[in-house]
Parts: structure tokens; C-alpha cells; sequence
């Protein structure tokens, strides 16, 4: 397989990475976390963290946090491999537009299953679960057929954010000795973002010319 170039999508990797460095030296991840991390329960108004990022920010803040090398290597490794692919569909600039919903979207979806949690979400696997989402949509090979009213494209994207959730769910029950370990929501947010943004940005790319 043939892995195209992907400028942005190496911008993209190289920032977050150097926010890791950043965060580990100069504050400590732990500080970083609470700092710059997205806080469900803050987000709610029922915590204040004086001096922290400004809390409508930090579901993009968060995404360039991590909590240690494997955490990151892990992100990397899916970012640089399937957001090369759809930057080579979408560009550069609709990439960065994808990530950013997907933050956004990972967030809400971790606040609506947790609104009271108070531990911080740190990582950009929320983002890039969006641009999984993408990739999957593109370059599915399987064919689906149409359920009743129910249009084939439709069928496809049902099948792909169900197993994407069952996925999320087995690892989140199986890592770290508990499925509350796991940002399980923020990885359903991205993805489902990234199945419904599919088709509106490539209309933007080819239709509009972004």
C-alpha cells in the first residue's frame, strides 16, 4: 500500500507532538492536564480552575495533550496514516476543519455521557476518531444495500459508528481495569462527526473548490 504525502496532516502531527514536549518540561502532565485539559464538570460551570485555559477552548487544548509516549505514539501513528488519505481527498485546510469539529465533537459527547465528571480529557484520539470516521467512509470497500426507506449510505454509516462504538467499548473495558479509564464518548463524538461530515466536505472540496 502506497501511503500518499500528507503535508498538513505532518504539520498536524509534528504540533501536537512538540505541545507534548512542551507540556511534560515546562509544566508536568498532570498540571498541564487540569490546566489545559477538557473538564466536563467545568464545562457545566460547577468547577473553577483559576488561571486555566478558557473552558470554551479546551476541547482543542486537550488535543494536544497526552498522558506519556505510548499515549501519543498510539494518536500518531492513526493520524499520520489515515490523515494522509483524507488529505489527499479533502486538502489540507478541510483536514484541520475536520479535526477541529472533531475535538469539539469528541467533547460534547464525553460531557453528555459524564457531565459531572471533574477528570480531565486529555489526548487527541476524540479529534482524530473524526478523521477515522472520514477514512473509513472514503475508502470502504463493502458493499451495502439499502433497508427499507433506509438509504444505503445511511446503512453503511450506521455499520461503521456501531462497530466503532462496540471497538471503543471492548477497549475501554479491557485497558487500564475499567471502562471509566477511557474517554469512550469523546472517541463515539469524533467518529459519528467524522461519518456526517464526510459527504458536506467533499461537496466544499469539489463543489466549491476549498
Amino acid at each position: 500500500m502506497n501511503i500518499p504525502d500528507g503535508r498538513t496532516t505532518n504539520w498536524l502531527g509534528g504540533a501536537i507532538a512538540g505541545a507534548f514536549v512542551l507540556s511534560f518540561f515546562l509544566w508536568g502532565i498532570d498540571y498541564a492536564a487540569v490546566f489545559g485539559g477538557f473538564i466536563p464538570l467545568r464545562a457545566s460551570g460547577g468547577l473553577d480552575v483559576p488561571g486555566g485555559i478558557p473552558v470554551w477552548l479546551t476541547p482543542l487544548s486537550a488535543a494536544f495533550l497526552h498522558a506519556g509516549l505510548l499515549h501519543l505514539s498510539l494518536n500518531m501513528l492513526m493520524l499520520l496514516f489515515c490523515g494522509r488519505f483524507v488529505e489527499k481527498v479533502l486538502g489540507g485546510k478541510l483536514l484541520l476543519l475536520l479535526f477541529l469539529i472533531g475535538a469539539y465533537a469528541a467533547a460534547g459527547m464525553e460531557f453528555a455521557f459524564h457531565p459531572q465528571s471533574d477528570n480531565p480529557m486529555i489526548g487527541a484520539s476524540g479529534a482524530i476518531s473524526a478523521i477515522i470516521g472520514t477514512y473509513a467512509l472514503l475508502y470502504s470497500q463493502q458493499e451495502v444495500r439499502a433497508i427499507g426507506p433506509i438509504s444505503a449510505n445511511v446503512v453503511r454509516i450506521l455499520w461503521l459508528a456501531a462497530a466503532w462504538t462496540i471497538i471503543q467499548v471492548m477497549v475501554g473495558i479491557v485497558s487500564l481495569g475499567g471502562i471509566g479509564r477511557i474517554a469512550i464518548g469523546a472517541h463515539i463524538g469524533g467518529f459519528v462527526a467524522g461519518l456526517l461530515l464526510t459527504r458536506p466536505l467533499i461537496y466544499a472540496r469539489f463543489k466549491r473548490g476549498w
